[in-house]
């Protein structure tokens, strides 16, 4: 990218699209555009002002805001004002100073944007598999261009570039319509059933010349060699370069590095690298969008169908049952109707007289079954029983807690030897004499000075016995744990 000082400077001129008075300041603009368009280029702020009063919004628009108004663009550069002394017949009348106003460049170029923004969407965008083919003819005139004169060949760039660049802008605009939000919730609508064809058939008509013409174009464009390419190039950029233009320089990198950039766009969309081009790319998404019309169009007809009266296809269908000769001949005229894919089966846990897998389902003994309704209304009624008395349970579950926490406190009781426990000293013990014995040490290790209470509310304290590790066996296994000990603390000594 190369970078200039017009790149930080700041445009001034478009200041009128976003300011206080934007809608006064816009329709100044156009007015001065559509005058500059009939090559009327100054006009007075008589002029101005007659137009605005002529706009029912601006009824009561005055001269003096006129005048700002002209004086305000002037000074954002979109106005050139210019003194009109031609009719000034007194000095009073040269002191009053007459000017008049003419769009400048840049004005034009934006008012040109806002009027291409304003129509985006009354235009639309489209498939044009025309562009397609004028881009394949002007490629098949490139080696006639090599003896052409300079003019002619810079016309020829013109065309072939002003046709890649509408395609490639038209197919993103059309792509990105069918993308939008909008677009998907009209296609999920009842009214999109009725151009979902014309559309289909649209898109398939495009993708179908996008492939003749494609493979076409990628192999002009891979026959062309780079040197007669680089040839046929310095001669349309150096006929640019002699364009006179006023007050602007060309510099031959400058133009030759443009031209070559959109020479390769133009490759790259048709040709690509590593086998991925836009060609395909743009394949793939119009298949896509077909699929997904394609999709949304079969799910409106089954909501559509879903909600439909079928009473007159049932009856209909009952009375072609009644109609059948013996009970073979309305079985076979049910694999017609319903089919084995949405046939309904009933599973039961009856027990089956025989085990053969050719008795069929109609020499089985019937099996009666209740159902339960579902529906919220028809609840099934609760039947209210008397509360239970569960006190003797509780107190003989309670008495059995009791007892086995006795019985625990004598096993940990007759661990104690001259008040500690030496966990190296210890016979097998159980899964619940471990989780006491280590619960204290988790406990009594929360502490600083490693000092704890038991249940029973007895202090102890964790120490070390001695260095290294001992093995402590459990009944589901053994520990290996640091040499420590349980020291319990008489009551009144700290």
């Amino acid at each position: 990218m190369e970078v200039n000082e017009k790149l930080y400077r700041p445009i001034t001129e478009v200041n009128y699209l976003r300011a206080e008075n934007a809608d006064r300041y816009r329709a100044i603009m156009r007015f001065f555009y559509h005058e500059h368009e009939r090559i009327r280029y100054w006009l007075y702020k008589e002029d101005v002002y007659e137009e605005m009063k002529e706009q029912r919004r601006f009824a009561d628009y005055t001269m003096e805001q006129c005048q700002n108004d002209l004086q305000a663009l002037n000074e954002w550069g979109n106005l050139t004002a210019h003194q009109d002394t031609s009719k000034a017949s007194t000095i009073q009348e040269f002191k009053n100073k007459r000017y008049r106003y003419q769009l400048s460049e840049y004005s034009v170029a934006i008012e040109r944007m806002t009027i291409e923004l304003e129509q985006m969407e009354i235009e639309g965008a489209s498939l044009q598999p025309t562009l397609l083919e004028r881009i394949r003819q002007q490629l098949e005139k490139f080696e006639q261009q090599l003896t052409a004169s300079p003019q002619d060949a810079h016309g020829w760039w013109q065309l072939l570039s002003d046709d890649f660049l509408r395609l490639n802008k038209d197919y993103q605009d059309y792509i990105r319509t069918l993308n939008s939000a909008r677009a998907e919730e009209l296609m999920k609508s009842r009214e999109f059933l009725v151009f979902k064809d014309q559309l289909i058939m649209y898109l398939r008509s495009f993708v179908r010349r996008l492939q003749e013409q494609g493979l076409i174009i990628e192999g002009l464009l891979k026959n062309i060699e780079e040197p007669v390419r680089e040839a046929l190039f310095d001669k349309i950029v150096r006929y640019e370069l002699s364009i006179p233009r006023l007050g602007e320089t060309l510099r031959y990198e400058q133009v030759q590095e443009a031209y070559e950039g959109k020479w390769k766009s133009l490759y790259d969309w048709f040709v690509g690298e590593n086998g991925e081009n836009e060609v395909d790319r743009l394949y793939g998404i119009t298949n896509d969008i077909i699929r997904r019309i394609t999709r949304y169009a079969l799910q409106i007809g089954e909501f559509h169908h879903q909600g439909s009266n079928r009473r007159e296809e049932y009856r209909h269908i009952a009375d072609m049952f009644g109609k059948c000769k013996d009970l073979q001949q309305a079985h076979c005229f049910s694999a017609q109707v319903f089919g084995c894919e949405s046939i309904l089966h009933l599973q039961s846990d009856v027990a089956r007289e025989s085990d053969s897998i050719y008795q069929g389902v109609y020499e089985e003994k019937g099996e009666v079954s209740i159902l339960e309704p579902r529906a919220r209304v028809a609840r099934k009624k609760s039947i209210r029983k008397r509360a239970q008395d569960h006190s003797l349970e509780q107190q003989i579950l309670q008495m059995e807690i009791f007892a086995k926490q006795e019985e625990q406190q004598r096993q940990v009781e007759a661990l104690i030897q001259n008040g500690k426990i030496v966990f190296s000293r210890l016979p097998e013990l159980d899964e619940d004499l471990r989780k006491v014995l280590l619960g204290w040490i988790s406990r009594a290790m929360g502490n600083s000075d490693h000092r704890s209470r038991n249940d029973q509310g007895k202090t102890y304290q964790v120490r070390k016995e001695k260095e290294g590790e001992c093995s402590v066996v459990f009944s589901d296994g053994t520990l290996v744990m640091p040499c420590l000990e349980i020291v319990f603390e008489e009551e009144g000594v700290e």
